[in-house]
């Protein structure tokens, strides 16, 4: 009896994961070290974000789940990377996209000559679920993004940078995921469509059931709606926590949020902080 009630939280445990990162390395032309020992896990149902400067391995953390780092001479090196109970790390990205995981590309990346109806269309090129089903989804997007409604006959192109946001956040919905890996969704976009984008991030989360892992440099807006948070500095992941307490650390406030306790610091003291975070050695 004892044994049983032990091998219930392992079980639990790995069905509450969609994913896990465990200690991976990404070299870049074999010899650029790019990602050091980075390990994540996103629950399932969940929103994580992962935080940083530019440059500090996001979106390369991202590329190396979806298995987009061939295109750049990039690989997987060490660790393993498991989506639903899987290891992927050596899988295509399209038996990924099959499996359930996709990734929304920094800057949008939607067929600019295409119409915004004929881009979400796209998205469900892997399914063989029949015309019906994808049709009845269509739909359903229509009804989360009105916009893209309004606008479904327009060449993409032409769109707003918030609407082609839309449509690729909608194009990837097309491919019914369980896990969608976002990059910088609110780069060059005005903060009231950055709320709105990441509302919509909530909606699918909540009402389909979405697990979303973020990249994000607006810490702020990611730290909202996101449960749990992974700060990462020049390829490695030197804080992580549940949002709420990353929001209240005196140090992410101060480096991340822009926030400073007492008196303000001088410019040269701010050039030098890397030497002062207490996480970094």
């Amino acid at each position: 009896m004892s044994t049983a009630i032990l091998e219930k939280p392992a079980t639990a445990a790995a069905t509450d994961t969609i994913l896990s990162l465990n200690n991976i390395e990404v070299i870049y032309d074999h010899v650029i070290l790019v990602l050091k020992g980075v390990s994540l896990q996103v629950p399932r149902k969940g929103i994580v974000a992962i935080l940083g400067a530019n440059g500090a391995g996001k979106t390369t953390t991202l590329k190396a789940i979806s298995n987009l780092l061939k295109a750049e001479r990039g690989e997987v090196t060490k660790g393993s990377i498991v989506f639903d109970g899987e290891r992927v790390d050596k899988m295509s990205p399209n038996e990924l996209v099959r499996r359930g995981c996709i990734q929304v590309m920094e800057g949008r990346h939607c067929f600019g000559h295409l119409s915004i109806e004929e881009n979400l269309l796209t998205g469900a090129f892997t399914r063989r679920d029949g015309n019906a089903a994808i049709k009845r989804d269509l739909e359903k997007i229509y009804e989360l993004f009105p916009r893209l409604k309004q606008r479904r006959g327009s060449q993409a192109g032409y769109t707003s940078g918030g609407e082609q946001q839309m449509c690729a956040i909608g194009r990837a919905m097309m491919s019914k995921p369980k896990m969608i890996l976002l990059d910088e969704p609110s780069m060059g976009l005005a903060p009231q469509i950055v709320e709105e984008i990441f509302e919509i991030v909530r909606q699918l989360n909540d009402k389909e059931d979405v697990s979303f892992l973020v990249a994000e440099q607006n810490t702020n807006m990611a730290l909202r709606y996101a449960t749990y948070g992974y700060i990462m500095e020049t390829g490695r992941v030197v804080m992580d926590g549940e949002a709420k307490m990353l929001r209240e650390n005196e140090d992410v406030k101060e480096f991340y949020l822009g926030v400073a306790e007492g008196n303000k610091k001088s410019f040269r003291e701010v050039k030098s902080y890397k030497r002062r975070k207490r996480w970094l050695s």
